[in-house]
């Protein structure tokens, strides 16, 4: 089973982008890691904002994170549908990252948590 998990927008200064998002949609920041990534609350979703280093490659735009129980069938089912997989992010305690293009070419990104 999929949900989404959240979605995020490209920033080249992360903290003028968190003041921007904090004052105009009046969202909680529920954590930031320096320059590189915040996540807000939007109300039961989450929406992050990435710098350029976080994003996943090719991406423009918006990007949607779908989290999965099974990153490796996932995978499987976007080749069989004719998607493209990109690099596989391992990130330690947090979970795995796997960036696909849909078959129109859109960047999506999968996230599995880490095993505990």
């Amino acid at each position: 089973m999929s949900k989404l998990k959240y979605g995020y927008v490209k920033a080249q200064n992360v903290g003028r982008s968190v003041e921007f998002y904090s004052r105009v949609l009046q969202l909680k920041l529920k954590f930031q890691d320096g320059e590189r990534w915040a996540q807000f609350d939007a109300n039961g979703a989450d929406l992050a904002i990435a710098s350029p280093a976080e994003m996943a490659a090719d991406a423009a735009g918006a990007v949607l994170v779908f989290e999965v129980d099974d990153l490796d069938a996932a995978a499987e089912r976007v080749r069989l549908a004719g998607g493209k997989v990109g690099a596989l992010r391992d990130m330690g305690a947090h979970g795995r990252a796997l960036p696909f293009t849909d078959v129109d070419g859109n960047v999506v990104q999968l996230f599995e948590k880490a095993k505990k």
